[in-house]
């Protein structure tokens, strides 16, 4: 996981988003080892903050506003990855421009 101070300054914010991932993951394995995206011949997956979470909706670091928010956008990525390219699962090029980006990396 990708998540540099300068998008997100405390350590609070980028812990909660460590934990919300893992624990999507955990959600999602199932549906994704079943389509061959986990398993033995993935390396492992790339996460990257890539935008910072607007402070004036967010005040407090780890506000249950933003851990539903965090939740919902990995959520989002994960279901995209799983949808099969025929009902319209986006290709990383067609990024919808929020905050947090998955991508399947060899390490």
């Amino acid at each position: 996981m990708v998540l540099p101070k300068k998008q997100a300054k405390r350590s609070v914010t980028r812990s909660l988003i460590r934990h919300q991932a893992r624990e999507a993951l955990r959600r999602h394995a199932p549906t994704l080892q079943a389509q061959g995206h986990v398993g033995a011949d993935v390396d492992g997956w790339v996460l990257r903050l890539r935008a910072p979470f607007d402070k004036q909706l967010f005040p407090s670091a780890a506000s249950e506003a933003l851990k539903a928010l965090v939740r919902q956008e990995l959520d989002e990525l994960w279901q995209r990855l799983a949808a099969p390219a025929s009902e319209g699962g986006r290709s990383r090029k067609e990024s919808s421009g929020k905050p947090l980006s998955a991508a399947r990396g060899a390490a």
